[in-house]
């Protein structure tokens, strides 16, 4: 076999990393190269899509099931492409960036799954980007223990049976990787980069493992993106000589409109569908950002506010559950964020209790698996899923069908009893403030007052301040919410941290950035689609 040709794509302004040859190969950018030039131009023509889509539900204030695709949603024939047996079992899943600590102790943390995150909670700084693909390289060929310098504490891998099989999850479809371009200067998406590199060098070398490349799809928002995978999907395994079907996908329902197309968007991925999820933060977020200009019923309260109980939220994961069993799929719950607390107990305590009723009602709920965000919390989602599925790997044959949920249950905002506080407004300054300070120094998983938070958070912080200012809301102690009151709350908040962390370290940090980025993007008249994209430019290499 004759060597590859030089890539065309060009790595632009990027210090060489140690060992990136060993992810950059002439053979694996070609790959990269060849899923730009057939894919790209259609990742665009959906972005303009998700514009248009946009505009039509500010016209409208609403959202319906699709009349085109109704055939689909009545035919009860069709099913998905049945589990491989290294994914049939995800009862407790976690979730982290692919650092080279991480990746040890999510493979060894006891969940059957661990989401190896290259989206949300990795800032996609190019060490991030390349080094990341070269540590899951590195775990899968046992090439990973090492010493921490700091507190010379070693990590190792457990034996192979005993460590989560992987699901990697890329970068959602808007975001491109600068570092990247093509011979006419045009950027890679992001997701292309991810998803080719680390199924380039890993696809065949997890078969031989007894596993398989699997992925968790962000930010889809229609079924039309999840076709656009899926013919990603076909090309890759032909490209690499592996069967079809090989790849399995769980696509992530945390946009308002693909809550909408659950079915479609498994029909599309049929015959490498692994499941859906249900995801929190990011699903609030865009119900704020579609249905920003709606009025008041489409106002939510502080984000803490909305559990998953809400009557929006329930229809929400109730058709979720409903949806995948009745497809075969897995059915995958929201996000345990509580990091235990090494000198409280009585906050372990009660963050503890509040783990165990959120999973044991996914568990009843029919959900056959869920998110934890730290090792100490998979034995705790472990108990409440094993008392509900025992020796059985999940339950997709509870198939829900006591669910009935209209299309206007989804956006039933104004069925939640609770309103915008000022704390509310205080809070989302403080976490916003201090998660984007975190992200610029190229940390995207960040402890923030007990919880890991992603860029999720980030997300639904600015896009509830941008809305109870553009909607005029009065919060309990009178005062009302404009940008004059988030700037006040946003300077104390500035001094506050000074204080907090002293003066040294403040300097050293990028807090004033991460202030003025966040008013921005909570300010704008034009509301950003994503923070992170402001925030990309801001990034450190």
């Amino acid at each position: 076999m004759s060597a590859p040709a030089p890539s065309p794509l060009a790595i632009v302004d990027a210090e060489p990393l140690p060992r990136q040859e060993e992810v950059l190969t002439d053979a694996a950018l070609a790959f990269v190269a060849e899923l730009h030039r057939r894919f790209t131009p259609r990742r665009d023509e959906l972005l303009a899509r998700r514009a248009e889509r946009r505009a039509e539900i500010a016209r409208t204030s609403t959202l319906d099931f699709l009349p085109e695709t109704a055939a689909i949603r009545a035919d009860d024939s069709w099913k998905v492409a049945p589990a491989p047996a290294a994914l049939n079992d995800r009862r407790v899943e976690i979730t982290g960036p692919t650092d080279r600590k991480m990746t040890i102790n999510a493979l060894n943390s006891g969940a059957k799954v661990w989401l190896a995150d290259f989206e949300d909670a990795s800032a996609p700084t190019w060490e991030n980007v390349v080094l990341g693909q070269l540590n899951l390289i590195d775990a899968y060929t046992r090439n990973i223990d090492f010493t921490d310098e700091r507190t010379g504490k070693s990590y190792a891998l457990r034996p192979d049976e005993e460590l989560a099989t992987v699901v990697m999850r890329p970068r959602g479809w808007h975001l491109n990787e600068r570092h990247l371009a093509d011979a006419d200067g045009r950027q890679v998406p992001g997701a292309l980069v991810d998803f080719g590199l680390y199924f380039f060098h890993n696809a065949q070398r997890l078969l031989d493992l007894g596993k398989g490349p699997y992925f968790y799809l962000p930010k889809t928002e229609s079924h039309l993106e999840a076709r656009l995978w899926n013919d990603v999907f076909v090309f890759a395994q032909d490209h690499v000589g592996i069967p079809q079907g090989t790849i399995r996908a769980t696509v992530l329902i945390e946009t308002i409109t693909a809550a909408y197309e659950m079915e479609e968007i498994l029909y599309e991925l049929r015959d490498h569908a692994s499941g859906l999820n249900a995801g929190r933060w990011d699903y609030l977020f865009s119900i704020v950002k579609n249905f920003r200009d709606g009025g008041a019923k489409f106002v939510l309260p502080d984000r803490n506010a909305v559990t998953m109980t809400a009557p929006f939220m329930r229809a929400y994961t109730e058709l979720l559950v409903r949806t995948c069993h009745k497809r075969g799929a897995h059915a995958i719950g929201g996000m345990a964020a509580f990091i235990p607390s090494r000198k409280d107990p009585e906050v372990n305590k009660v963050a503890f209790e509040k783990v165990r009723a959120d999973k044991d009602r996914e568990a009843n709920d029919g959900f056959d698996g869920s998110w934890v965000a730290h090792p100490d919390l998979v034995p705790i989602a472990m108990e409440s899923f094993d008392k509900v599925l025992g020796d059985k790997p999940n339950q997709k044959d509870r198939l829900r069908e006591d669910v009935h949920v209209a299309a206007a249950d989804l956006i039933a905002i104004d069925s939640l009893d609770a309103k915008p506080t000022y704390a509310g407004l205080v809070n989302a300054v403080q976490v916003g403030i201090r998660y984007i300070e975190a992200w610029l120094r190229g940390l995207g998983a960040v402890a923030i007052f007990n919880l890991m938070e992603d860029a999720a958070t980030a997300e639904i912080s600015r896009s509830q301040i941008w809305q109870w200012i553009n909607a005029g809301v009065e919060f309990e102690n009178g005062d009302k919410a404009t940008p004059e009151l988030a700037r006040k709350v946003a300077a104390e908040e500035l001094s506050a941290i000074r204080q907090e962390i002293g003066e040294e370290a403040f300097a050293a940090g990028r807090w004033q950035e991460a202030h003025d980025l966040l008013l921005r993007v909570s300010l704008d008249e034009d509301y950003a689609d994503f923070l992170t994209l402001p925030a990309y430019e801001q990034l450190g290499s």
